[in-house]
């Protein structure tokens, strides 16, 4: 006989038990039906906030505020480096680069960082062999000067020989390892003027040609030996004798000639010696005029160089960032790329409101630079290094301008539209 149930039992789902006890249910109804709405949404409302946290700081990481922008040149090939360093050998510490005593750091390493915009130039040791007179010398130098490179490889050569770098063909054949520099030697000659003996260099032929070249005079009267077709050797002695006449050679020296070369490295109003030159000496030679033995007067009948003065070459900065960084008059910007005063003072006022004078502002749009380029690629082809050289961006910007006809419409615009 079946036994009757005395409690029948009904069948309750956990939401309708909770229901019953009147317990707050664990897990909505909605979310317990779909269950990957909550991670979805945290997602996407973070990938907005992020949206819009990029928009508002213009795409630009923000720093702190003693971040500076330092451009290396490693063998002319440039990084943009930001950091914070104080000295250049800070920020070459922060690179993958290995740096040996035979490279080159310019400026020197214990040299703080001023401007926040900051150039360092570093080349690279590299084997270069050296071919004097037939014999070959291999080193390793960064030096980009030939002739200071030989200096430093401790090859003395003066400044009639010539130091050339040569085009390498055939490696082995020529016995050559890396780059090739020839020097080609000049002739030393012994001249005696006057009874002033003088040593000359020279790569002439014969003994004419050298008085030619060092612009020796000869008088009628004077006597010249050996004779002026002898063709030159090394060490030869040759003379100079004048009969009757009271003459004397004084030795004294020629200031190096100064050449300075434009940089855009350096800030504008920068001079730095990249060659330090070296003095020459020429040889004087004076007729004196005697009166009871003694002179009275002399006159300059000749002056022979006997040694050529070297050039001494300073680099002269032409770059004007340095005006951007330390936030003053941006007028000498404008006026170096071609932007008239008159137009100056809207060129500046649109700059400073669409990038606050950055070189590298970019926006979420991809708008790049001093004007804001859309897009950036624009600014790029017309300026490779738009990153370093404001210059050639105000001039792209300014020739953008002209569509409204120069700065003072792009000014007009934007204060109607907030943008141009």
């Amino acid at each position: 006989m079946a036994r009757k149930k005395l409690f029948p039992m009904k069948k309750y789902t956990l939401d309708e038990f909770q229901e019953k006890l009147d317990l707050p249910q664990r897990t909505p109804t909605f979310f317990k039906h779909h269950v990957y709405i909550l991670p979805v949404t945290i997602f996407v409302v973070g990938i907005f906030a992020l949206l819009i946290a990029l928009v508002a700081f213009n795409s630009q990481t923000v720093g702190p505020s003693d971040s500076r922008i330092v451009n290396v040149y490693v063998d002319g090939k440039q990084q943009v480096v930001p950091t914070r360093a104080e000295t250049v050998g800070a920020v070459i510490k922060t690179l993958p680069l290995d740096i040996t005593k035979q490279d080159i750091v310019e400026p020197a390493q214990d040299t703080p960082i001023t401007d926040t915009d900051f150039n360092i130039n570093v080349y690279k040791a590299r084997n270069v062999t050296i071919v004097d007179n037939g014999h070959k010398t291999t080193v390793n130098s960064a030096e980009q000067d030939p002739r200071a490179l030989v200096q430093k490889a401790g090859d003395n050569v003066y400044p009639e020989d010539t130091v050339t770098k040569a085009t390498v063909v055939d490696p082995v054949a020529e016995g050559v390892v890396g780059d090739k520099i020839v020097i080609n030697r000049a002739t030393p000659l012994n001249l005696n003027i006057y009874g002033t003996p003088v040593v000359l260099r020279t790569h002439a032929a014969t003994l004419k040609d050298v008085l030619k070249e060092k612009n020796v005079q000869i008088a009628p009267d004077d006597t010249v030996q050996p004779s002026l077709d002898t063709p030159i050797t090394p060490n030869m002695q040759a003379f100079i004798v004048r009969v009757g006449h009271q003459v004397t050679s004084v030795e004294e020296a020629i200031a190096p000639p100064v050449q300075y070369v434009d940089t855009p490295s350096l800030n504008k109003g920068t001079l730095q010696v990249q060659s330090a030159g070296a003095p020459g000496k020429k040889l004087v030679t004076y007729e004196l005029e005697l009166q009871n033995g003694k002179e009275v007067s002399r006159k300059v009948i000749q002056e022979v160089i006997a040694t050529e003065p070297v050039t001494k070459v300073v680099l002269r900065g032409t770059k004007v960032e340095a005006a951007l960084v330390l936030g003053g008059d941006k007028t000498d910007v404008l006026l170096a790329a071609g932007v008239s005063a008159d137009q100056a003072p809207y060129a500046d006022f649109v700059i400073a409101h669409e990038s606050g004078w950055r070189l590298g502002a970019r926006n979420a749009s991809g708008c790049l630079g001093l004007g804001q380029a859309c897009p950036g690629s624009k600014l790029i082809n017309a300026c490779p290094n738009y990153g370093t050289d404001a210059i050639c961006q105000i001039q792209f910007f300014s020739g953008y301008a002209n569509k409204y006809g120069g700065w003072r419409g792009a000014y007009n615009f934007w204060i109607v539209n907030h943008w141009w």
